[in-house]
This record gives C-alpha cells, structure tokens and sequence, in this order.
C-alpha cells in the first residue's frame, strides 16, 4: 500500500462504505445494516490512509460498566505487517477502560490478544444452512411486550452483564419467543435478519432440551431459509444442530480479561451467541 501516514480516527456514518468493503475482503457476510447495527451499539475506531481510504476497522460493544466486547477488528490486507492491528486493539482497550473485556479470536489474531492479555475461555462454534420444515414444539410462544423485561433478567443471569440496549434494537428489528411455565418465562430466544439470511440468537435456556425447543420454534417458522446459529462447545448443542443439517463454517476461540476462573453455577445458559460480535 503507498501510503504515508495511517491515522485512527472515530468511527462515523461516513466510514460505513469503507467498512463493508474491508468485512467484505475478510469473506465476512455483513451488510450495511449490520455494520449499522454494530455501531449504533457501540464505540469505533476507523484507520485511514492520507487519500481517505478506510484500511481497519474496530469496534467495543459496552454492556454497562460490567464489560465489553471488542468485534469487527479488520486490517485490510495491503495494510498488515504494519503494526496496524495492535494500534487498533489499543485503541480498543483506552475505550474499553476498566471493564472486563471479551473477544472472539482467529487463529491468526490470538498471538497479539495473549501479548494484550487476554486468556482463551471457550471454543466457538458457526452454523449455517437451509432447513426442510419441521414440527412446531410445544410450548414455546411468540413473546409480548410484557415480557421484555423477563428476558432482560434471563440474558443478565447468563451472560453476566447487562444487555438491555442489545435486546431493545433486536426486540425491535426481529422478534423473540418464550418459554413459559407456571406463568414464568424460563427461557427465550431471538431472531433477526444477519447477513444472507437470519441468524437465532441469543438463546438462553436451563437446559438443553429447552433449548432445542426454542431453535426448533425459529426453524419451523422458516423452513428453507437460510439460519445461522454461533454457538459454543460447552453447551453440546452442536451434534444436534449436525443432526438437523446446519453445517459447520467456522468459528473462533473465545477470550477475555481478567482471568478464566469459572463464574458461580446460574441457572439459565447461553446456548447460542447473538452473534460473535456481541457474543
């Protein structure tokens, strides 16, 4: 690349074309309105060159003052070996503050994460594909406003921060659905339009077999659509999901600050990522 200078400067609406251009580059799936997802959620950093071009991008998506994720860290490839990526990583982590930080690292990227100190906690998982129709399951529902904030609480229980600004832009451009039982909501998942199709996510759950259910609700409202579901090892969720015809595409390690001591046993898991970007 015949640059000089590479500056980083705020991510703005400005440097959405360029931004999909480089998630493009990278094979990524996203289109603008996910990138205009991304960063109505969250705080950007945008590297460009002195003609203007947008060569890297990141972003941290924060979830109160318990923590972050840091997502869409993109170095265009005439760019690299150029110190380009860490600058951006630490910009990153100014923005981030004293949160605790969480990431979704290629094989690629994890050296310069572990030099910045994150530690791997998991392995994640990517589905995709097309689903013949299949049985409805019981007791699942479309959910009403009333219980949004139920679900707020289940996804907190799960993912140990708040995510109500999260949910609130799904509940608006998706939809959700419920499990209820004895007029209690023990379990919900979401869709919503992500890159070539939908993508289920987050699904929170007390169990496996509840959490099939909630899938099984989205897929057989969309047969023969195209699904992704981001899920981790953990949840053993994948060989049902093999089992359906999903395969699998990719994913990543899971990583963060502050140590991997296992949290205290809640109730309710999260069985599939709203996405990788905001886990």
């Amino acid at each position: 690349m015949h640059t000089s200078q590479i500056d980083l400067v705020a991510f703005g609406p400005e440097h959405l074309e360029g931004a999909v251009a480089l998630s493009r580059q990278a094979g990524w799936p996203h289109r603008p309105e996910d990138w205009q997802t991304a960063l109505a959620l969250s705080r950007g950093i945008v590297a460009v060159s002195d003609n203007h071009h947008v060569v890297g991008t990141a972003l941290v998506t924060p979830y109160g003052t318990d923590c972050a994720t840091i997502n869409m860290v993109i170095v265009d490839e005439a760019a690299r070996g150029r110190g380009l990526g860490r600058r951006l990583m630490q910009a990153a982590l100014d923005i981030g503050g004293e949160r605790q930080l969480r990431l979704v690292a290629t094989t690629d990227g994890l050296p310069l994460y572990e030099k910045l100190g994150f530690q791997p906690v998991g392995t994640i998982l990517q589905y995709q594909g097309k689903i013949p129709a299949i049985a409805a399951p019981d007791g699942i529902e479309h959910a009403c406003e009333a219980d949004f904030d139920a679900v707020v609480a289940l996804d907190r229980a799960a993912f140990e921060a708040d995510r109500r600004a999260l949910l609130t832009h799904i509940a608006k451009a998706g939809q959700f659905a419920v499990l209820r039982r004895a007029d209690r909501i023990q379990g919900f998942a979401a869709l919503r339009a992500f890159g070539r199709g939908d993508v289920i996510g987050p699904v929170v759950a007390e169990n496996l077999q509840d959490a099939c259910s909630l899938i099984s609700f989205f897929i057989g409202s969309r047969p023969d659509a195209f699904l992704r579901i981001d899920t981790t090892a953990d949840t053993e969720l994948a060989p049902w999901l093999e089992s359906l015809g999903l395969g699998h595409v990719g994913g990543g390690i899971a990583m963060r600050t502050g140590g991997t001591e296992a949290p205290a046993r809640a109730p309710y898991k999260t069985y599939a990522l709203a996405n990788q970007a905001f886990g």
